[in-house]
């Protein structure tokens, strides 16, 4: 299987591993040290290597930070991870409310008379650390560079990762490299730049059209590249995972050892692009005085999928969607109690792993039952491993990886007789999910100005989620892909052909979890009668197809439209899966998607 249910930290690791960090603060004379998730990539993802923050102090979340001081160590977590984390590490650590509370205002309150806090320049981004040390400017409290201490006490620490790479087909990522480092090239040129450095691993393996494994479950290979404004890439990337592209890389790619990287940056002429969102302290202090800021050039052009992009994405999801409904049929025909959530998972993935496309899964699958789905990111252990009983929700969010595209579906399935509370939640969560598929907008909005369409039924009840509307995904990368977001505190305009989920939720601690999530990609919506000529709408189209799992629907609290868009949903859904599920599968789905 790809996913284990093995326990990869344990909170009682915890204070032996601060302690020692703490004797190597006093001996390099600082009063704490940060450590990230992130990697030199600064990526989402880590590889086992980078994994210090977990390997610290046992949360395995996929955000968050601590910030190590002799007296208190802080676990910065944010809405996501609140109930996580509690039961991932031990008592010497104190979880923070983040970003509520800051990583400034909380060293401040923790260091009054001032202190030395160390930082490894290579975890850290301009933008981070620009942003804390305006908090601590006249506080009397600095931030060093130093050396990884983690990596210092570190003794089993895995080693780099050095997966082979393989080019990207053509037919699937639909333009070829060097057609894009033009395209790209000439916005470096109509800016005055003579190039632009770019760190995020997904951001090259796009640009370059290939593919890794340096991480699980992100078909991405770590490297860092130059892109100059004639159209050249260096690429700085052990030569021995390049065997298989470099015939497919051409003679505008030139390889480097990553170790010449500072020197090369070093090197450079004229005006040099970095992202200060994502671009290393070190790398901007390399290019010195040339530094301008501005996006990654990847960034955006990614985001905005092509035509081939979009085909490949869609067919995937189809395949992806028969695999879900023959689990979800395969769920459905065993009674309360007989099941468990890890054989729930092995399951899903047996079913996905019958399609030859599929590389991987795109993430740990969550399959939270009863309490346990009130766990946002939760990931079921050998420990934890719990029994589907009578009354009992499981909320089941996983994907796959194919070569055509990434998916990611969430749906909330009902064993037994749920309590009507319960279903009441479903509904809005429902409603909220269905809003923002129904929903055109004129074009410029970004997702702040559209998210809170997704959480109206829950806010009108008093409730909310602790997580964004929704995240960008990649075609055959990474599974949470940016800039674009359905989140508040998005401002990155939507545009046709970026993906999106749609995945509103609801967590009732202790108790049950709810979230129902589809990926949808921006269009141009068709012109209606009467509507302004002069302005161009959008609107989305739904690429996940699976039942909604009509148990749990209150009818009555959804409005006529509401009802028509399922009804519509759930027929297409029929049309469209059937035909690649067993006969006894399709039998079950057709009552499945009946109307409301």
């Amino acid at each position: 299987m790809f996913q284990s249910f093995e326990v990869t930290a344990r909170p009682e690791q915890g204070p032996p591993r601060l302690a020692k960090l703490r004797d190597l603060m006093t001996t390099s004379g600082i009063d704490g040290f940060l450590i990230p998730r992130a990697d030199a990539h600064q990526g989402e993802y880590v590889s086992a290597r980078d994994e210090r923050l977990s390997w610290l102090t046992g949360f395995t979340g996929s955000a968050g930070f601590c910030v190590a001081l002799q007296g208190n160590a802080g676990v910065f977590i944010d809405g996501r991870y609140r109930t996580q984390v509690k039961a991932q590490v031990a008592d010497v650590f104190t979880p923070v409310p983040w970003p509520e509370v800051s990583m400034g205002a909380w060293l401040i309150e923790q260091l009054p008379d001032g202190g030395k806090v160390g930082f490894d320049p290579w975890l850290h981004t301009v933008a981070q650390m620009e942003q804390t040390r305006a908090v601590l400017s006249d506080k009397g409290i600095t931030l060093v560079q130093v050396e990884n201490l983690v990596d210092a006490i570190w003794e089993d620490q895995p080693a780099p990762a050095m997966e082979p790479v393989k080019p990207h087909p053509l037919e699937f990522a639909g333009e070829a490299h060097h057609d894009k480092c033009v395209r790209l090239a000439d916005t470096l040129q109509q800016a005055g730049q003579s190039s632009a450095v770019i760190t995020l691993p997904d951001s090259i393996c796009w640009l370059l059209n290939i593919r890794g494994a340096d991480i699980p479950r992100n078909p991405i290979a770590q490297g860092f590249a130059i892109l100059h404004a004639d159209a050249r890439v260096d690429l700085f990337m052990d030569a021995a995972k390049l065997n298989d592209v470099m015939d497919h890389l051409g003679p505008n790619v030139t390889v480097h050892a990553p170790n010449d990287f500072l020197d090369r940056l070093a090197g450079l002429t004229g005006a040099v692009r970095l992202d200060k969102t994502s671009v290393p302290v070190c790398v901007a202090d390399a290019v010195g005085t040339l530094a301008v800021w501005g996006d990654d050039p990847c960034a955006l052009p990614k985001a905005c999928k092509n035509p081939a992009e979009i085909a490949g994405s869609a067919e995937a999801h189809l395949r992806d969607g028969a695999a879900v409904v023959e689990l979800l049929a395969w769920l459905d025909a065993h009674p309360p109690g007989t099941l468990t959530e890890t054989q729930v998972v092995s399951q899903l993935e047996a079913n996905r792993r019958r399609d030859n496309a599929l590389q991987d899964i795109s993430f740990e699958t969550i399959a939270g039952t009863g309490p346990n789905g009130a766990i946002m990111h939760y990931r079921v252990t050998e420990d934890t491993d719990s029994r589907l009983e009578d009354g009992h929700l499981i909320v089941l969010d996983s994907g796959g990886q194919y070569l055509d595209g990434t998916t990611d579906i969430t749906r909330t399935i009902a064993i037994g007789t749920p309590a009507l509370e319960a279903r009441q939640a479903f509904t809005r969560v429902l409603a909220g999910m269905i809003a923002m598929s129904r929903l055109r907008w004129p074009e410029g909005l970004a997702g702040r100005d559209i998210e809170a369409i997704g959480r109206l039924p829950l806010w009108m009840a008093g409730q909310d989620f602790d997580h964004g509307l929704g995240h960008g995904v990649g075609a055959y990368l990474s599974v949470h892909e940016g800039p674009q977001r359905l989140s508040r505190v998005s401002t990155v305009p939507l545009q046709p052909g970026m993906i999106l989920s749609n995945e509103p939720g609801y967590y009732r601690e202790g108790a049950f979890g709810i979230r129902i999530e589809n990926l949808i990609v921006v269009e141009n919506a068709a012109d209606l009668p009467g509507g302004d000529a002069h302005r161009t709408m959008l609107n989305w189209r739904t690429l996940t197809f699976a039942p909604i799992d009509r148990r749990l629907i209150v009818p009555e609290m959804l409005d006529s439209g509401a009802r028509d868009w399922l009804n519509a949903y759930h027929a297409e859904t029929f049309e469209k899966i059937a035909p690649r599920l067993s006969p006894e599968t399709a039998s079950w789905l057709r009552d499945a998607t009946c109307a409301l």
